[in-house]
């Protein structure tokens, strides 16, 4: 009988490590995604970002290649240009260390930052980003978003014929 109790405490550990009730880094990878979405990115506590980013991080941008400081500096353009900006983080997928966070983002450009004039006007969008986290905190970062149509959401060049 005291083999029996035994063996059914291993398998109801066994059943518990495996049933996603404890995190596992892929899990906490998605946090760490999640929160720069919902607490950095939405919510403006950029003083956050040296807590889930790494202080060798690199944004590997579509021209160029940035470090923590100038990818922080165009996240509060963003918020400046756009102060009630929501952004959430609609899909998240995790592989290993990268996490994938399809977002979307919505506000009203009533400030200035990025370059952009206050116009007044609502943007909608969404882009895809794409982050390697190691040991709890962002080392890289992918990214891509529509900035054609958020140019022409604010007005500054046209839609089209």
């Amino acid at each position: 009988m005291l083999n029996h109790q035994k063996n059914w405490m291993l398998l109801l550990v066994a059943s518990f490590l495996t049933s996603g009730c404890a995190a596992g880094p892929e899990a906490r990878n998605k946090e760490v995604a999640n929160r720069v979405v919902t607490e950095i990115l939405s919510g403006g506590d950029f003083e956050l970002a040296s807590e889930l980013y790494a202080p060798d991080f690199v944004n590997h941008g579509q021209t160029r290649e940035v470090g923590l400081a100038e990818d922080q500096a165009a996240a509060r353009g963003w918020k400046s240009a756009f102060p009630d900006m929501v952004m959430t983080a609609d899909k998240l997928i995790a592989e290993g260390d990268l996490v994938t966070v399809l977002w979307s983002a919505r506000g009203t450009n009533t400030g200035r930052g990025n370059g952009l004039p206050a116009t007044g006007k609502a943007l909608s969008g969404r882009g895809i980003t794409i982050w390697k986290i190691v040991g709890g905190r962002i080392r890289e970062e992918w990214s891509a978003f529509d900035q054609l149509s958020i140019m022409q959401q604010l007005g500054l060049i046209p839609t089209g014929p």
